[in-house]
Parts: structure tokens; C-alpha cells; sequence
């Protein structure tokens, strides 16, 4: 091993203390546990990794024989069985569906065909006709081959309501069955206190405008594009959203007829028919008394889309925590393996998107993590977790599926850490861990990275919102703190501007190109200093009994708290006249359990003025299941609200793991879409027991 890198190899945890002692060969993890147990002083070996495996993965990955990794291609195919054999091989258990390495994720491919047509009608004057691809981009959410809208304009300013900055565009506006016109981005602000800065936070995001207004009723929503609002020119808009785009299946959560972008030249033809200017209406849309204004015009739109359901795949094991009182948590590691597949209208030799950089680096250290955890004589206390997943390239669609199902799952995630497109340029000397300063495991992180010779760079361009980019973003979503390990710029024998020059080149002309291509000649040590990196992270997460949590405040503080509890503006998203104040467990009935009976229970609720429930009727559902809804649903209770009583219609879904190894992972409540609860347990399996009875 070069003397250039010396693997940091014993590393103890003693309340926050960490210790290294260099050599060559072997990663040792000491936890000292300050617990009541006397069980203190537990050793966890680690192998150090291996360049030359994360060098064969990376080049199997990328090669033509799997055809660029295209998510429902034969390609993706292939490269989810490669991952699966690789945990077998290892000796990792199963964690997918039914004791398997798969979760099978449903999807729907949606194609905007060119008959697809928009107008803007104004109440007076001659209508303004939109040209696909050119002017606007759309794509069907709701997953329909035909819709046809004909509803009125309002515009939103950037269609943010967010509470903790004193900042609401709606006023109370009602969408439903309306368009919303909106900004990309978020208000300016050089305020780190107001929307942080010049950071981007979620709200600015072109995914949460569609969320939000569909949220609220909208049947589409029109963002409008600039360049340097949206970081990126409408040639990527373009091209992004005129080919095949897709989706998860449907589950009862909102979706938009059209969700659309509208080019910055359309938008002021568009505003102009209602007699105002583009640029002033973006002024108005800084100030906390901004207002929302309905056009005097109509959208009248036809959306065409060619619909296509497939079945792709994550791929999941799990290494076996030793302590029987926390193995039902687990360190998740993640890293996406889908890429752009093969594209047949582009040059002979020219169609592979071998995406070697993005991602088969990072599936390259996902794997190398996998054994040499799996190879470790002991466990850590809490579970591994390791799940390639599908989709990224898409919208972070298989990484969006293992979040909403990560109750499913046999053991409960408390951090994830991801890989995406680590560069094999060399040995790293500086770490990105972009969101991990946001929980309170960034002092771990921060004393491993020194340890480790890195020093950790801030975001190089906090405005294009990178953390919203990649895999853990879909687990932050759902509550578990969660980051990204990458590199940073500055490499052993180099300056940074070399680093940097290097990463202008990728992504200038590499990156989503034929051209991210393996290379002989690269350097696969730093991509192992890295796997061993987020290696002490994962152990020193796993050990610790301190709990992992976003730091007061944070935008994702406030769903780690909803998975702790029913999120009541989730179930009921769409019905702002329903607040919940209170609302005990819906537990699973015991016997219902033991015989393993699951189905749903559909029930009618009225709620008084008062906020009480004073009737619960059982519509439909297995006998054994219905008792429990009633009981808990007349303790809920709701905010006052004056008028008629409110009824609702409440499905509550009784569900079993597939998961049947056994697992001590407690049962489970949490919202599937609106007016959907799922309550999730474990199944009881029986042991039979033979005996022999000495004559």
C-alpha cells in the first residue's frame, strides 16, 4: 500500500473520543459503550477495503454488456441480479420483499405525445398557442393516456407556504380545480435565518411546487423558467422532460393533470394577455404581502401521453446487529445503480450510457462496504443496511419507494449514508458531507473526516440545491438524517485547481453523456479511503447510544417527528377543515396477528363542531380487524371548527411484513396518502420442536 495512504485502522468510541492507530491491512473499530450493560469494550474488526474490487465492480458496471443500466431495460435487469449475487456471495441476509434481495417497485412510464396542446384563452382578445417543447414541457401525473383541462390561471408568486419564515403566497386562495402559475426558486434572500440565505431549500425546488399545489386541488401547475433561477438553461428542461419520464404507481396521493414548465418568453406573453408584466409580477413576489391574482384566462389544454407500466428493483441486505436491544435499528448505506440505459436514435457506438462516474462508483463502494462488513467476525450492535436503488435518474424514484416503505423494512434506518458519482481521480484530501452539519452526528463526523486526513469543504454552489439531488434526500424526507459522502476537490500531488478543472470537465462533458466511460488508468485508491471512511461512520453510528437526530429547527426535524407519531396534515392533505389535535395508536388486534389475517377496514367518521368524534361506522373489513379502529377513532380528536359537522371516509389498512426471519421491530403506524393509515406487525411464526423420548 503507497505510503500516501495509510489506512486509519483503530478507531474507539468512548463518548464521542475517537482514537486511531495506523497499519496497513485492517480497519479495528473499539466501542466502549457507556451503558448500564457490562457488556463494555465490544470489538468490531473491519478488513480495510479494496481498491482493485471497487476497480471490477465499477468496470462490469459500465460495460456494454449492461447496456447503460436503463431502469426497465434488460440492462437494469442485469445490474440488479450483479448486486443481489454480490450480497449472496458475501453471505448477507436478504432484506427485500418476502426473503429476498428485491423490492419490487411499481412504475409507470409516461411519454407527452406531440398532439398535446396548450392555449391560453383570455376572457377578451385572441387566444395564445403554446409549442410543445419549445414554449412549455408537460407531463400527466395522474398517469392517464388523455386529459383535458379547461380551468382558470392564478398566480402564485413562488407557491411557498412555509410557516417558520412568516411566509405564505395562498392567502387562503382555493386551488381546486384551478392552474397555478408560479417561479421557479425561492424569495432572494442574503438572510442565512430567511429561506438560509443564498442556500436553496426544498421550497424552492420545482418538485415541491408540484406537491404542494397538487396538495391543494390543482389540476396543473406552470413554472416558469429562468435561467438563472432554475440553474440550468430550458435546453435542459427541454430535454429533460421530452423524452419518457416516470413515475411511481399511483397511491392515493395528489397528482396534477399537467405538470408543466412554461419558457420565460411564454410567461410574459401569458401575463400580458392579462394586461400585467412579468418582470413587475416578480418583484411583487418578495414580500411577505404578496397576494395571489387570478388571470382573467383560461388554460385550455389537451394532454396526450402514451402510458407504459414496468416493474423495476431495489436491491437489499442487511448484516445482523449483535445487541438483541437495538438490532431492530440499523446505519443504511445507499447508493442508486440506474443510469440512461440505450438510447437507439443517436450514432451507431454512440447510444450506451455506461454511466461509470454516475453511479457505478458509487455502487462500486456500496458493495465494498457490504463485504467488508459482512466479513467482519462481529457485528456492530445495530444492523447494517444496504439497499442499491433504482430510479435515481428519473426523479429518485427507488429511493422515494424504500423511504415510504421503510416501515416495511425488518429493521428501523436511523441514518443513511449515501455515495453518488465519486470520481477515481486519486487520494482525496478534502471531504463533502453536504447536510450532515444539519444533525447532531456532525461532531462524529467531523473528528472521523480529521482522522482520516480530510478536510471537510462546504457546498461549492449551496444555490442549485444539490442536497435535493441524490437518494438521501428520499430518506430526510421521511425523517432519517441523512447525507452524502463524496469528495471534495484537492488530491494528493495536486492543487485544487486541478480538482476543479477536472470536475468543469466531467460535468461539461461527461456527465449523463456516452462518454462516462471506464477508464484503465484510474486511480481507485481514493474511492477505498472513501469506502473506509463512511466504513468508521456506519460503526460509530451503529455503536453509539446517543440518538441521531436532526438539530432543532431543521426543515426535516419537523417529519422526523411525524414518523414518531400519526401525521395528521398528511391523512388529511386536501381537507383543511379537518386539523387533528390528538389521535392515540390504532393498534393491531392481537389474534388478528397470531392468525395472520391483513385486509383493510373502510369506516365512515363524523366529527362535531366541537372536534369530537361522535360516530364511527363500519363500512367494510374482515370482523377480526374492525373493533380496533372504532375504539381508537373515538378518542381522536380535531380542532373546533363552526357550521355543519364533518364526516370523513377513513381506510385503515392492517398489514404483515414479508419479511419472515424474524425481526423485533415494534408494529408500526404511518399515512400512505390521504385518509389512508397503514398499521404494520410483525407475522407470529410458529416453531415446530421435535423430541425424542429415551426408552
Amino acid at each position: 500500500m503507497p505510503k500516501s495512504y495509510r489506512v486509519p485502522v483503530l478507531l474507539a468510541v468512548a463518548a464521542g473520543t475517537l482514537l486511531f492507530v495506523a497499519a496497513p491491512f485492517a480497519i479495528r473499530l473499539v466501542a466502549q459503550q457507556a451503558q448500564p450493560s457490562s457488556r463494555v469494550g465490544a470489538t468490531i474488526k473491519l478488513p480495510a477495503a479494496s481498491a482493485e474490487k471497487i476497480r471490477e465492480h465499477v468496470k462490469y458496471l459500465s460495460s456494454d454488456a449492461l447496456e447503460g443500466r436503463g431502469m426497465g431495460q434488460p440492462g437494469g435487469d442485469k445490474a440488479a441480479d450483479y448486486i443481489a449475487k454480490q450480497f449472496a456471495s458475501y453471505g448477507l441476509e436478504p432484506a427485500g420483499d418476502d426473503d429476498t434481495f428485491f423490492q419490487n417497485v411499481a412504475m409507470v412510464a409516461m411519454k407527452t405525445l406531440p398532439d398535446t396542446t396548450f392555449q391560453m384563452v383570455p376572457d377578451q382578445g385572441d387566444p395564445l398557442t403554446l409549442k410543445l417543447l419549445d414554449d412549455f414541457v408537460t407531463s400527466n401525473e395522474t398517469q392517464k393516456e388523455i386529459s383535458d383541462i379547461d380551468a382558470p390561471i392564478v398566480f402564485l408568486g413562488y407557491g411557498i407556504k412555509a410557516p417558520e419564515y412568516q411566509w405564505d403566497d395562498y392567502k387562503g386562495v382555493d386551488l381546486k380545480g384551478k392552474v397555478a402559475l408560479l417561479f421557479v426558486n425561492e424569495p432572494i434572500s442574503n438572510n442565512p435565518d430567511f429561506f438560509k440565505g443564498k442556500a436553496l431549500t426544498y421550497y424552492g425546488r420545482w418538485t415541491y411546487k408540484f406537491e404542494e399545489t397538487a396538495r391543494r386541488g390543482a389540476v396543473a401547475t406552470l413554472i416558469i423558467h429562468r435561467t438563472d433561477l432554475a440553474s440550468y438553461h430550458w435546453e435542459v428542461v427541454r430535454n429533460s422532460w421530452g423524452n419518457e419520464k416516470s413515475y411511481l404507481k399511483l397511491d392515493g396521493t395528489p397528482k396534477l393533470q399537467a405538470a408543466s414548465w412554461i419558457s420565460q418568453e411564454s410567461a410574459k406573453k401569458l401575463v400580458g394577455l392579462a394586461q400585467l408584466d412579468l418582470d413587475e409580477l416578480f418583484q411583487r413576489a418578495q414580500g411577505r404581502d404578496f397576494k395571489p391574482i387570478t388571470l382573467p384566462v383560461h388554460l385550455k389544454a389537451h394532454i396526450a401521453s402514451r402510458v407504459r407500466p414496468f416493474v423495476s428493483r431495489n436491491v437489499v441486505a442487511m448484516r445482523e446487529g449483535s445487541d438483541p436491544k437495538r438490532n431492530d435499528q440499523a446505519v443504511l448505506y445507499t447508493a442508486h445503480y440506474d443510469h440512461f440505459g440505450i438510447d437507439t436514435s443517436r450514432n451507431p457506438g454512440d447510444q450506451i450510457f455506461h454511466g461509470a462516474v454516475d453511479n457505478a462508483t458509487g455502487c462500486g463502494i456500496l458493495l465494498e462496504l457490504a463485504r467488508t462488513f459482512a466479513r467482519a467476525k462481529k457485528a456492530p450492535p445495530r444492523t447494517i443496511l444496504f439497499a442499491a436503488v433504482t430510479g435515481e435518474e428519473q426523479g429518485l424514484l427507488g429511493s422515494e419507494y424504500l423511504g415510504k416503505r421503510a416501515d416495511y423494512l425488518a429493521v428501523k434506518p436511523i441514518l443513511d449514508l449515501n455515495f453518488d458519482a465519486l470520481a477515481p481521480l486519486g487520494i482525496p484530501q478534502e471531504t463533502e458531507v453536504a447536510g450532515a452539519d444539519r444533525t447532531t452526528f456532525y461532531p462524529a463526523v467531523q473528528s472521523t473526516a480529521s482522522r482520516f486526513g480530510l478536510v471537510i469543504q462546504p457546498d461549492a454552489h449551496p444555490e442549485a440545491g444539490h442536497y435535493y439531488r441524490s437518494d438521501h434526500f428520499s430518506l430526510a424526507r421521511v425523517g432519517i438524517p441523512s447525507f452524502s459522502i463524496s469528495e471534495g476537490q484537492l488530491f494528493a500531488g495536486h492543487e485544487a485547481a486541478w480538482g476543479e478543472a477536472q470536475s468543469k470537465d466531467y460535468v461539461a462533458n461527461h456527465y449523463h453523456q456516452p462518454s462516462d466511460l471506464f477508464h484503465e488508468d484510474w486511480n481507485f485508491k481514493g474511492l477505498a479511503k472513501m469506502t473506509d471512511f463512511g466504513a468508521a461512520l456506519g460503526v460509530i453510528a451503529a455503536t453509539q447510544w446517543q440518538p441521531i437526530d436532526w438539530l432543532p429547527g431543521d426543515e426535516f426535524a419537523k417529519y422526523q417527528q411525524a414518523a414518531r407519531s400519526i401525521d395528521g396534515d398528511a391523512l388529511f392533505a386536501g381537507r383543511p377543515d379537518l386539523r387533528l389535535v390528538s389521535a392515540p395508536t390504532i393498534p393491531y388486534p392481537p389474534l388478528a396477528r397470531q392468525t395472520r389475517i391483513k385486509g383493510t377496514v373502510v369506516l365512515d367518521v363524523t366529527v362535531s363542531t366541537g372536534g369530537m368524534v361522535t360516530k364511527v361506522e363500519v363500512l367494510s373489513g374482515h370482523p377480526l380487524l374492525q373493533q380496533a379502529p372504532i375504539d381508537a377513532l373515538k378518542k381522536w380528536v380535531f380542532a373546533p371548527r363552526e357550521g355543519e359537522p364533518r364526516t370523513f371516509r377513513l381506510e385503515v389498512e392492517f398489514a404483515l411484513r414479508t419479511y419472515t426471519r424474524g425481526t423485533r421491530r415494534a408494529s408500526s403506524v404511518h399515512v400512505s396518502g390521504p385518509l389512508h393509515l397503514v398499521i404494520l406487525a410483525n407475522g407470529v411464526y410458529l416453531e415446530t420442536m421435535s423430541s425424542s423420548v429415551a426408552k
